[in-house]
């Protein structure tokens, strides 16, 4: 292993590799924690006993908990109900939809499960590292308030068997006596009382030691078990012997049996007729004669058998709903019955009546709660000793197992029980005993006394767990606020989220009907069991290479269906729930999205980014984006010092405020070196703008090249920036300090040779001055303009760039002002009104000025501007002197230059010249003195229309086909305009002979930027922000220093200035 020796550190080898994957141990959480805690302890007990491995298999870890979980209050409080309600028929497909959604969900869960070890945290782990953290975080907490609701369901259904069927006597809030509201009132007081005192004593016993809960799980799974099996057991008996439960009926009313001793009005003893209770109830007196209720008086009293027995035909007769409002009375179908409509109903008191409204939707909401606790295995994965076996083996049958109770059970209520009884919730008309217990055998307290412990059971359980899952959702760290519910005790138990489960549980408690509850924690369960089936679907759709399940039954079909199920009947059940549940997980999502840690599972959601992003990008590559659709997609560049920090931050913040357009945004800069060498140079820079992008807020990407050089760095980005159809249009780069220096005189090339790169590329280019005076993002101008001045048009954007600024907070409350020059043959009038009328189908709201720009005389200051300039540039192409000669060099030349301005009066000078020129103008032909002042041929703005002025004196010079910057010899150089009158140009060119050796070209685009610069800060001197065109570069290389030095005559004494120039193409339109 000689060759590997040196990547031994990184790369271990593969015998270690499997060694440690081998003693793996998915303990139970809390387990691992305080054995770690327990050796680092400086005291430790030499003693300690070893934390064993765990052992459960299939049946006592998945099998047996789930049917534990599943079989609860629902059976046996409220299934004869929902048959008697909604028909043989409706339940069968109320069950059948609900056992279909949770095998459907099995089966995707199965199939996570079984994709690579499941450590504990169970179905919350499966969820959050298939779907990130974001989706992890909601559906774990929405699991989490489910399991505690369900600790409050499970308490109200044994504070409900315990007041209502074995010590009714014990209610604080006696109910005999009264009726309708205030009987409702009284119970659910009693519940409330009741439900707080065993909750705390719950809370108790989970947080003394959940041992003793675990210990006592198989004490109740047996009472579910036996009661089960007691169920059937009755229904073989009433084949063969029918148990005797009379119901008394006057009419077709169902009569409270504790309002009768005997089923009659009267009865004959010793030869005579004697009223009974019942005729007391509903007369004045006990004699024959007395008057007596209306409906009493013209119906009479049947008793028929309560389980008439599965061979008794019955099912026909219970085969469709009945649904009833609320306080209407339980009547039996086929008798008889006299009813005056004109009269109200008296005596309600003395019937069995409806207690809700109910309709299909809410008995689905109260049913879906005794088919949940698939879960109950997968949450216990970190007890199983082989979790990818046991936990599809184990739910799968499980389901399967209580799917075929349930089912066969709405078929044998149905067979068994008279409809009448069924539609009894409390069996008030059965002498209060528990529906499902008068078919039980071999005595109804077998199921009262079973269901009771079941359901105390089965809220231990819920309490048990509850805890654990914030506490794993917790130490995640993914919800800042919940962190403090990951600490506990010292073995891992967690405490604080107990008490906070106790909290949410007494809200439950609080509500106190069961029948309110039941839909509440369906919806948090139906959500959670969606988002499982969502993201079996997805990773099965997306074919992630990790995505190799040991569980082979699965179909992302099959999961889609599963998830529009859980959809569908959360919405079924209730429409407003499932608006508010869904509303938690959305503030969930939002918050851990915005506040949360950064967690990297490797989840399915990030491979739907990539495959939408795919997609997307492949969509760009169809043909560049329509004008309506253009945005700056801006590439920054920014250079950085020696510590790898950015120079110049106020351009992330320029960046940000142009972002009202929501394109791309690509921070670049380039590092000078070899890629080996200097690799942690770059990733430094990298951090650095990252860090700086947070700061100011830049949604966007980082870029960070090395090259040889910097300029091949920038020319690098420029090219390769972006992605397929998604690639910068706008380049963003700061204008280069003190170019004047020598020292920098490369960097000032670096921007030419950069700024026609762009010019090449078709790329729009935008270059702030003075950058460090532009505002931050947290600045507010309270007034002021942005001032633009339209020279040439560009394709809109000086239109476009102040819009977007302008949708930003910073530059919000700045009026917007545009400018444009007219010449000596243009219509201003009219120019004005075409631009109000542009700006108006631009739906873009500025003030508008036309500035005349009319011939001016190039003044005795113009030309020593340009000769100081043109001496500097030829001293610069001395490139064999040093640098402190050519600094000596520069400055003599101008110290030389001022003394020259010095000695002679620039007022008279200007003023002698003006008149001279004028002379001069007026003598040469019209089409000559336009060339020379029109700045559609002397803009600065490279035009191949320009061509190079010829000598008034030599009309057989040749021109030039376009205008160039460099210095021109022969014929393009060319004499002043003086020349045209030399009597009045005597003087001055005997005081500066030199002035003859300049380039004309030079001397009138100097003399351009020097009036465009006098109009600028004589209108927009006090502008927050003036955006101006900016000049091509010069096509000959030879003519950069004057390229930088009219560009910075044009923007002198500005304060900010956004030179911009255009992509060539349009980026506006007024069209729709």
């Amino acid at each position: 292993m000689a060759l590997f020796e040196e990547e031994m550190d990184t790369s271990p080898m593969v015998s270690s590799l499997l060694s440690s994957l081998a003693n793996y141990s998915n303990l139970p959480t809390g387990s691992k924690e305080h054995e770690e805690a327990e050796n680092n302890e400086e005291g430790a007990r030499p003693s300690k006993k070893p934390v064993k491995a765990p052992q459960l298999g299939t049946l006592m870890g998945v099998y047996l908990p789930c049917i534990q979980n599943i079989f609860g209050v629902i059976l046996f409080l409220r299934m004869t109900w929902m048959v008697g309600v909604g028909g043989v028929f409706g339940s069968f497909i109320i069950v059948f939809m609900c056992c279909s959604t949770t095998m459907l969900t099995a089966i995707s869960m199965s199939a996570i499960a079984t994709n690579g070890v499941v450590p504990a945290g169970g179905s919350y782990y499966m969820i959050s590292r298939s779907l990130g953290p974001e989706f992890g975080g909601a559906v774990g907490i929405c699991f989490y308030l489910g399991t505690t609701f369900a600790g409050a369901m499970y308490i109200l259904g044994c504070i409900e068997i315990l007041l209502i069927y074995i010590i009714p006597q014990a209610a604080i809030f006696k109910i005999e006596g009264l009726e309708g509201q205030e009987a409702e009132l009284a119970l659910l007081n009693n519940m409330r009382v009741y439900g707080t005192i065993v909750l705390s004593f719950m809370v108790l016993v989970v947080f003394v030691g959940v041992r003793y809960v675990n210990k006592l799980a198989l004490v109740f799974l047996a009472c579910v078990i036996l009661s089960i099996v007691a169920v059937y057991a009755g229904v073989i008996k009433t084949a063969i012997d029918p148990p005797v439960f009379p119901v008394c009926v006057l009419g077709n009313r169902t009569l409270l049996s504790k309002g009768y001793d005997v089923c009659a009005k009267v009865v004959e003893i010793d030869n005579e007729t004697v009223t009974t209770k019942l005729w007391r109830t509903f007369c004045d007196s006990e004699t024959l004669n007395a008057t007596c209720d209306e409906y009493f008086t013209n119906n009479n009293v049947t008793e028929i058998q309560g389980i008439p027995g599965v061979s008794s035909g019955i099912l026909a007769e219970n085969l469709f709903g009945n649904y009833l409002e609320k306080g209407m009375f339980l009547e039996k179908r086929g008798l008889a019955s006299v009813v005056n409509t004109d009269n109200p109903p008296t005596s309600t008191n003395r019937y069995v009546l409806a207690d809700i409204t109910s309709f299909f939707t809410l008995l689905v909401g109260i049913y879906f709660p005794s088919v949940t606790g698939i879960m109950a295995g997968s949450n216990r994965s970190g007890d199983l000793r082989d979790a990818q076996k046991s936990i599809p083996i184990g739910t799968i049958a499980a389901i399967t197992t209580t799917s075929i109770v349930y089912m066969s059970t709405v078929v044998l209520f149905g067979a068994c029980i008279e409809g009448v009884v069924l539609r009894d919730k409390f069996g008030e008309g059965v002498n209060g005993n528990l529906v499902i217990g008068t078919l039980a055998w071999p005595s109804p307290w077998v199921i009262v006394f079973g269901s009771f412990f079941s359901t105390c059971g089965a809220g231990l359980q819920s309490l048990t767990g509850a805890p654990r899952l914030l506490q794993a959702i917790s130490r995640d760290g993914i919800i800042p606020f919940l962190r403090v519910f990951g600490h506990g005790k010292a073995n891992g138990e967690p405490t604080w989220a107990l008490l906070l489960t106790a909290c949410i549980c007494e809200i439950g408690i609080i509500i106190a009907s069961l029948d309110a509850v039941a839909p509440i924690l369906s919806m948090f369960f139906l959500m959670c069991y969606m988002f499982v089936n969502l993201a079996c679907a997805l990773q099965t759709l997306l074919r992630t290479p990790n995505w190799r399940p040991r569980f082979k039954f699965y179909h992302w079909a099959l999961s889609f269906l599963g998830m529009s199920l859980c959809l569908s009947l959360m919405f079924i059940c209730s429409w407003y729930y499932a608006i508010i549940a869904m509303g938690i997980a959305t503030c969930i999502y939002k918050y851990i999205e915005f506040c949360g840690a950064e967690k990297e599972w490797g989840d399915g959601i990030r491979g739907i980014s990539l495959s939408a992003a795919r997609f997307a990008l492949m969509r760009l590559e169809e043909g560049p984006p329509h004008t309506k659709n253009w945005r700056p997609q801006i590439l920054v560049l920014v250079s950085v010092d020696e510590e790898q920090n950015v120079e110049q931050p106020r351009l992330l913040s320029l960046a940000n405020q142009l972002k009202a357009g929501k394109g791309l945004t690509i921070v670049g800069t380039s590092v000078q070196g070899t890629f080996l060498d200097n690799y942690t140079e770059a990733q430094r820079a990298d951090q650095s703008l990252r860090k700086l992008m947070e700061t100011e807020k830049v949604k966007g990407f980082s870029q960070v090249v090395i090259s040889s050089n910097l300029r091949d760095g920038t020319s690098h980005l420029i090219q390769v920036g972006g992605l397929g159809g998604l690639k910068h249009n706008t380049v963003l780069v700061s204008w280069p300090r003190n170019w004047k220096q020598p020292e920098y005189h490369q960097q000032f090339r670096n921007f030419i040779e950069m700024v026609r790169e762009t010019t090449v590329a078709s790329l729009a280019l935008l270059v702030p001055k003075n950058i460090s005076s532009y505002p931050s993002n947290g600045e507010r101008f309270t007034e002021g303009h942005i001032d633009v001045w339209w020279i040439v048009h560009d394709g809109g954007m000086l239109m476009l760039l102040p819009f977007l600024l302008r949708q930003h907070k910073v530059w919000r409350k700045c009026k917007m002002r545009i400018f444009t020059v007219a010449q000596m043959d243009d219509n201003s009038i009219q120019m004005k009104k075409d631009l109000i009328t542009f700006l108006y189908h631009l739906r873009i709201e500025a003030a508008v000025e036309v500035v005349e720009m009319h011939d001016g005389d190039i003044s005795a200051y113009t030309y020593e501007k340009t000769l100081v300039m043109e001496q500097r540039s030829q001293i610069l192409k001395q490139m064999h002197l040093t640098k402190n000669e050519k600094e000596r060099e520069i400055q003599s030349i101008t110290d030389s230059s001022r003394g020259s301005i010095r000695r002679k009066n620039p007022s008279a000078s200007r003023s002698r010249h003006s008149v001279d020129e004028a002379a001069s103008v007026a003598e040469q032909p019209e089409d000559e003195s336009v060339a020379v002042s029109n700045p559609k041929q002397v803009q600065l703005i490279h035009s191949k229309n320009a061509s190079a002025p010829t000598s008034p004196t030599s009309p057989t010079s040749p021109t030039s086909g376009a205008a160039t910057w460099t210095d021109n010899t022969g014929a393009e150089k060319g004499k002043t305009p003086l020349a045209a009158n030399p009597e009045a140009g005597k003087d001055l060119f005997n005081m500066k002979p030199e002035w003859e050796n300049l380039s004309q070209v030079d001397v009138r685009r100097m003399h351009t930027a020097m009036r465009l610069n006098e109009i600028i800060i004589k209108k927009s001197k006090e502008a927050k922000l003036v955006l101006l065109n900016m000049p091509g570069p010069p096509k000959n290389r030879m003519g950069n220093e004057n390229y930088m030095e009219f560009l910075e005559v044009l923007t002198e004494g500005l304060n900010r200035v956004l030179l911009v120039r255009g992509g060539g193409r349009e980026v506006i339109t007024i069209y729709s």
